[in-house]
């Protein structure tokens, strides 16, 4: 069995099983959320595990949901007139720094990823019985760094809620979007 495999089905699925997964996932009581790293190679080995651990969880009296930041970043990009052939021509015509520029703009201010996520919970939300799956971050390379995304969920978010991180450890709480960038290392929610 890999790493992450063990790690979430040894460590995660154990804590969201839980009656009450949220001190088992986060020592803040205003980001109940936890980050499941795993290697940027196994993203669609983590899918489909992924899967299955929701299957499990609501097999166990669990409600989850799931929510992909690639679908959020493209609702706000659509929401902004900015479809694939406007992305496209913008890359053309500017380049792609400037239009890897311009989707985080969109996403930063103009439609704030953190509330397109908050807005994707269910309004009835129960602690106890609900838990949120954040899919898909990868999507959002190199434009969105989700330290900003967490940070910005602080006191949004009151489920137990794990974002599936593609990256590297780096020391006890950095981590390396997709292995790639340099380490964030302001983490503070739990890392499996």
């Amino acid at each position: 069995m890999t790493d992450w495999k063990e790690r979430l089905t040894g460590q995660l699925e154990m804590a969201l099983s839980q009656s009450d997964p949220r001190p088992h996932i986060s020592a803040y009581h205003d980001m109940p959320y936890a980050i499941f790293r795993y290697p940027p190679e196994a993203e669609f080995q983590v899918r489909q595990e992924v899967a299955l651990l929701r299957t499990r969880l609501e097999q166990a009296g669990k409600r989850v949901t799931t929510i992909s930041l690639a679908e959020c970043m493209a609702a706000a990009l659509v929401a902004e007139g900015l479809d694939t052939r406007a992305l496209v021509d913008a890359e053309k015509s500017v380049g792609l720094e400037s239009t890897v520029e311009t989707i985080h703009q969109v996403i930063s201010e103009y439609r704030p990823l953190d509330d397109l996520v908050a807005s994707r919970i269910p309004a009835d939300v129960d602690p106890l019985r609900d838990v949120v799956f954040i899919v898909r971050a990868g999507a959002l390379f190199p434009i969105y760094r989700t330290s900003s995304l967490l940070e910005q969920l602080k006191g949004k978010v009151n489920v137990p809620a794990v974002l599936f991180y593609p990256g590297e450890l780096d020391g006890a709480a950095g981590l390396r979007f997709m292995g790639v960038l340099d380490a964030e290392h302001n983490y503070r929610p739990k890392i499996f």
